[in-house]
């Protein structure tokens, strides 16, 4: 699933999440959970305010991002789901 991301901008330019949109809902980033990079890809699991964990995937060559996994479980423990 396609999603819009703000991210904060460092000198190495998009650096982390700091609140993206599912279609027209606005969910601001509490804290990123865990971060790790592959060869042409970003992942970063956070938490939303709405207490649910996200794992969001930007393509760097493309410069998109995707909502990967999810868990509406609270706090980004637990069992996490496929948002594909």
């Amino acid at each position: 699933m396609e999603v819009r991301v703000d991210c904060y901008a460092g000198y190495k330019a998009d650096e982390a999440p700091l609140r993206f949109w599912l279609g027209e809902r606005k969910i601001e980033v509490v804290r990123i959970i865990d971060r790790w990079i592959g060869p042409d890809h970003q992942y970063f699991k956070v938490e939303g305010d709405d207490g649910a964990a996200y794992i969001l995937r930007r393509d760097i060559p493309e410069d998109t991002w995707s909502l990967t996994m999810f868990d509406g479980t609270g706090g980004g423990e637990g069992r996490m789901e496929n948002a594909e």
